[in-house]
């Protein structure tokens, strides 16, 4: 499979979780991928929590619940083993939908909603560090385009 250049920051879509133009971190340090969200917690069998983004106001507090999920232990960059909730959905991103591992995590302190870890990119991108927004970029060139025609 070719394996196609993301650069160190992009935006993407979750189809699934009907996210659109969200801002994503490559952060080949990460191995797992995870989303900020707030308000975690189980209740008679579903998960529950709520998506914080204040760069879109029209899903900043968005709540979603969670069937299907997974409890995982992730090593923060500190060294720290944290117990995070893990869901499984989808990402648009280059314009194909993959299947993407997204722990729950209260990102307050990050600037990016998420970040995309190596189990992720592997077999599929290669970071560019020095590029920004080229899916992004291409989407809306291609948006453009479809336009004037």
């Amino acid at each position: 499979m070719e394996k196609t250049v993301v650069g160190r920051f992009d935006k993407a879509d979750f189809p699934l979780l009907h996210l659109k133009d969200i801002s994503v971190k490559i952060d080949t340090g990460a191995y797992t991928s995870s989303i900020h969200c707030d308000n975690i917690f189980e209740k008679e069998g579903f998960l529950h929590c709520t998506f914080l983004d204040e760069e879109h106001p029209l899903y900043n507090g968005k709540e979603f619940i969670f069937k299907d999920y997974d409890i995982v232990f992730v090593k923060s960059s500190n060294g720290l083993i944290q117990k995070r909730f893990q869901v499984q959905s989808t990402i648009k991103i280059f314009e194909k939908v993959f299947k993407i591992s997204l722990s729950l995590s209260a990102r307050q302190e990050m600037r990016y909603p998420v970040l995309i870890g190596r189990k992720f990119l592997t077999k599929k991108f290669i970071v560019d560090p020095e590029l920004i927004d080229i899916s992004y970029n291409l989407k809306n060139d291609e948006h453009k385009n479809s336009l004037k025609e």
